[in-house]
C-alpha cells in the first residue's frame, strides 16, 4: 500500500479548514436565510466547533490522501479529477438525497455542496501536488 503523504494531508487540512471558512463568510447571510441553524451560531463560533471543523477537514483530507496514494494519483490533474469524482459520489449523492426523502431546500443543498465541491477540489490540487 502506497505511503500517505502527511505534509500534503496538513496543507491540505488548513486548505479546506481556510477555505470553508471563506466560503461561508461570503455567503453567511445567505445561509442564515434558508437555515435557522445557521442563523444561530452567527458570526461568533465557539472553540469546540472550530475544533470539530478542524478535525473534519483533516478526516477528509487524510482520507483523500490515501485514496489518491492507493489509486497512485500524482498530479493537479489528477487531484482535481478525483476530487469531482467524490464530490458526484458522496455529497452530490447524499445532498440530492436529502432533498428527495427530507425535504431539505434546493438553496440549503447548494450552499453546502458547493463548499463541498470547493473543498474536494482545493484537496484534489494540493494532494496532487505534494503527494
Amino acid at each position: 500500500m502506497p505511503e500517505i503523504d502527511v505534509p500534503a494531508v496538513a496543507v491540505a487540512t488548513v486548505v479546506a479548514f481556510l477555505s470553508a471558512a471563506v466560503y461561508y463568510g461570503a455567503l453567511g447571510e445567505r445561509l442564515a436565510r434558508v437555515s435557522p441553524a445557521a442563523a444561530e451560531d452567527g458570526a461568533d463560533m465557539p472553540p469546540w466547533k472550530i475544533a470539530a471543523e478542524l478535525g473534519r477537514c483533516l478526516v477528509l483530507s487524510a482520507v483523500f490522501a490515501g485514496i489518491a496514494a492507493e489509486a497512485r494519483v500524482g498530479s493537479v490533474g489528477g487531484g482535481i479529477a478525483l476530487g469531482l469524482a467524490l464530490w458526484v459520489g458522496f455529497p452530490l449523492v447524499l445532498w440530492t438525497g436529502a432533498m428527495l426523502h427530507e425535504r431539505a431546500p434546493l438553496a440549503l443543498a447548494a450552499l453546502h455542496g458547493g463548499d463541498w465541491l470547493l473543498k474536494l477540489v482545493l484537496v484534489g490540487v494540493v494532494v496532487g501536488l505534494l503527494q
